[in-house]
């Protein structure tokens, strides 16, 4: 499998594992120092996130996330595209829609993600 078909396929993991609250499988796939960005400009760390997700407090009810490019350097794997989605944020509904960055690296034999950034998109005129 080249690695632009591994990275496309983890992003699709880490998607679905948001989809169904699976925080074992995101534990997984999030490197330990990872940095969450989120459109509105807050920042969360692994276990932040992973305990937003479990307490329900990030509730996503749709997500779809098509990648425009990969740019791979030695290790690294930045992740260009967008994301469109539809999450529960404290019981409130909020739609979402953004271009994203995520930086994956490569920790021994396997991926894992170490960046995400989103930057809110304008619904068009």
């Amino acid at each position: 499998m080249s690695i632009d078909a591994e990275i496309t396929t983890l992003e699709q993991r880490r998607f679905a594992a948001m989809l169904e609250g699976d925080t074992e499988a995101l534990r997984g796939l999030f490197h330990d120092d990872l940095g969450y960005g989120h459109s509105n400009g807050t920042r969360e760390t692994k276990e932040s996130l992973l305990a937003k997700i479990s307490d329900g407090v990030l509730d996503y009810a749709r997500i779809d996330h098509p990648i425009s490019e990969i740019l791979l350097s030695g290790d690294t794997a930045v992740v260009v595209g967008a994301m469109s989605a539809s999450v529960r944020i404290a019981g409130n509904a909020v739609e979402l829609n953004s271009s994203t960055i995520s930086v994956w690296v490569r920790s021994g034999e396997a991926w894992q993600l170490l960046a995400f950034q989103p930057t809110p998109v304008a619904a068009a005129v």
